[in-house]
């Protein structure tokens, strides 16, 4: 079967051998139909945190053509999943912390989603793999993994009514983050340097998104709209610079939320955060009631993810990255 293969900050097409169903016993192969690139995927590569010839892609939809499990899933069901399974009884995971789960860190399917065929386990099975509605384009589907993990985020910062709430940081994931703010009641708003994203802020349900050019400008605009600061932020750029103007922006006695890898040391300095009660938190990837969330959203529509992504062939995915990384486009899907 055909898989992208890491090698040396790229991605090459290799053919590798297709699961064996037998070998693993219970379980299922999944028949790949697309998967989303990930930033996560980008950061992976570009910081060459997994080894060369490591299968990446999780954002998976799909066809189940070979199962054997005493889950109600059977051949021709197209699916969605998530890729880490928690154990639910460690410290971590009666905490809540189900990312955290030593268990779900070393869980994931074989080999990955950028790849014509994967195998998942009947723990996946049990846990973290989902139909997808027929009503759904297999894009939207695609969706549901990183919508969960804006799910799990927006649950964590515990908003409160009424509250005024920014995403710094417009890209796909911003997007969702702030959709998902709006999903669950609350007032959004939004702030990125590209135009473009600003204006699809705004017609996917921001109350308002501002495009930053000058930044004491904005920040002087913003308090129109947040005289005293917003109550919650979201930090969805992986920008060092975001940081310093998240303290900007918020409230004293905000939560800032932190959902974006930062490659160097930056960080909040301690008064900031004592001074003015400052908490911040972060969340990381989602738990499986997320992923039912997340499709339940999608196929309601309450969230929205059309004009979000461009498809891409499976041998064209370093062009995928290339684009995404210089900002050509906001998302790929590739095409398996």
């Amino acid at each position: 079967m055909k898989s992208a293969v890491l090698e040396n900050n790229r991605f090459t097409i290799k053919e590798l051998p297709k699961p064996i169903l037998d070998e693993y016993g219970e379980g299922a192969i999944i028949k790949v139909e697309g998967c989303g690139l990930c930033g996560s995927d980008i950061v992976k590569l570009q910081q060459k945190l997994v080894p060369d010839g490591s299968v990446l892609g999780h954002e998976v939809v799909g066809e189940i053509v070979e199962i054997n499990s005493n889950t109600p899933f059977s051949i021709g069901d197209r699916v969605v999943l998530g890729h880490h399974v928690p154990c639910y009884y460690c410290q971590y995971c009666l905490g809540g912390s189900y990312s955290m789960c030593r268990h779900f860190k070393s869980t994931n399917i074989i080999p990955g989603g950028f790849s014509e065929y994967i195998y998942v386990s009947e723990e996946h099975l049990n846990n973290t793999v989902f139909n997808a509605n027929l009503s759904l384009t297999p894009i939207e589907a695609s969706f549901t993994e990183p919508l969960a993990c804006c799910i799990r985020a927006v649950k964590r910062a515990r908003m409160f009514d009424n509250s005024k709430n920014l995403i710094i940081g417009l890209g796909s994931i911003g997007i969702l983050m702030g959709e998902t703010v709006k999903a669950f009641g609350h007032e959004v708003f939004g702030c990125d340097l590209i135009q473009d994203r600003v204006n699809l802020s705004l017609k996917l349900g921001f109350n308002n998104s501002f495009l930053i050019k000058n930044e004491e400008e904005i920040l002087k605009e913003m308090k129109k709209t947040a005289p005293l600061g917003f109550d919650t932020i979201f930090l969805t750029a992986g920008a060092s610079s975001s940081i310093d103007f998240a303290v900007k922006a918020a409230r004293d006695g905000a939560k800032i939320v932190v959902f974006s890898s930062i490659k160097n040391d930056n960080g909040f300095k301690n008064n900031d955060i004592y001074y003015r009660e400052l908490t911040v938190m972060s969340s990381y990837s989602s738990s499986p009631v997320d992923l039912e969330d997340a499709i339940s959203l999608l196929e309601e529509g309450r969230v929205r993810v059309d004009g979000l992504s461009t498809v891409y062939s499976l041998e064209n995915i370093n062009e995928a990255l290339s684009d995404t990384i210089s900002n050509k486009i906001m998302k790929a899907y590739i095409k398996i």
